[in-house]
């Protein structure tokens, strides 16, 4: 029985490498798991500040099969939704408003020639109880992009009755549905350590940012001047273990007057020229 068992634990062990090389060749998974998690000066959505040029906290994680077919959740603090004190300000939650989950799922495919699809649709999330007489905050987007190289081309289709506090209240059939409101931009992410060369290895993983974007409210003509156009210009410094540090300048063109007060929250512009600087993390 000894040397049995002296005989299996040799034949094991000479057998032990063989099983190891066959796992190493193992194919690779289907599907890919990513995390996210960044501190930023301020939350900037389409050119308009949603934490009041405060600090916010974001993090996500995003699924991805080989197929292209993608799923995603992220989430960041806000303070839009109940910053609305002043004088003929709109606050559109007495309580909860502190918090944006976005829910998203789609397919992305690359062709041979380098041009790339991506269609999906995302849903963004409000927790909390809205005051009285205003919209809902919760909005409903579907969206198509095309990429080449480094320029990105995208739409996004608000498909829900409201869209971030415009559109149809539910106690009042009379007032316009936001459902068509509709974002269009222009995105580049320019890759300025690959475009300088070897010869500047200290620009290496240094990315240029570039961006136009036209948010357009189909929700009757009193919300004509909420629509409005945005611009970014950033530059980001990617490093090997996951960490990105970066800085952008935003700035829009929204209407602020004495009558129309819709970007204004706790007296100020929340669409006016502002820098933001970020760290973040993925892994």
């Amino acid at each position: 029985m000894r040397k049995l068992l002296i005989t299996t634990a040799v034949l094991g062990a000479l057998a032990a490498p063989a099983f190891v090389f066959a796992a190493d060749e193992a194919p690779a998974p289907n599907y890919t798991l990513a995390y996210n998690v960044g501190v930023y000066s301020q939350y900037i959505f389409r050119g308009l500040t949603q934490t009041n040029h405060k600090p916010a906290f974001q993090g996500g994680v995003d699924f991805t099969h080989s197929s292209g077919l993608y799923l995603g959740a992220w989430g960041s603090n806000i303070s839009w939704l109940t910053d609305g004190t002043g004088t003929g300000e709109t606050k559109y939650y007495k309580s909860g408003g502190s918090l944006e989950m976005d829910l998203y799922g789609g397919y992305r495919y690359s062709f041979a020639n380098g041009l790339g699809i991506d269609v999906g649709a995302l849903q963004y999330y409000y927790p909390g109880t809205r005051m009285n007489g205003v919209a809902k905050a919760n909005t409903t987007e579907i969206y198509g992009a095309l990429n080449y190289g480094w320029v990105q081309a995208k739409i996004s289709d608000v498909v829900s009755n409201a869209a971030w506090g415009f559109g149809k209240l539910s106690t009042d059939s009379n007032t316009s549905d936001a459902s068509g409101t509709y974002y269009a931009e222009l995105n580049a992410t320019i890759p300025i350590g690959d475009l300088i060369g070897k010869n500047a290895e200290f620009m290496s993983g240094f990315t240029g940012i570039a961006h136009i974007g036209r948010q357009d409210f189909d929700a009757g003509r009193t919300n004509d001047d909420a629509s409005y156009t945005d611009y970014k210009l950033g530059l980001q410094k990617a490093f090997s273990n996951g960490v990105n540090f970066g800085a952008y300048w935003t700035d829009t063109n929204n209407k602020y007057t004495s009558t129309f007060t819709t970007w204004k929250y706790d007296g100020k512009n929340i669409g006016e020229s502002t820098g933001t600087v970020y760290l973040q993390k993925t892994f």
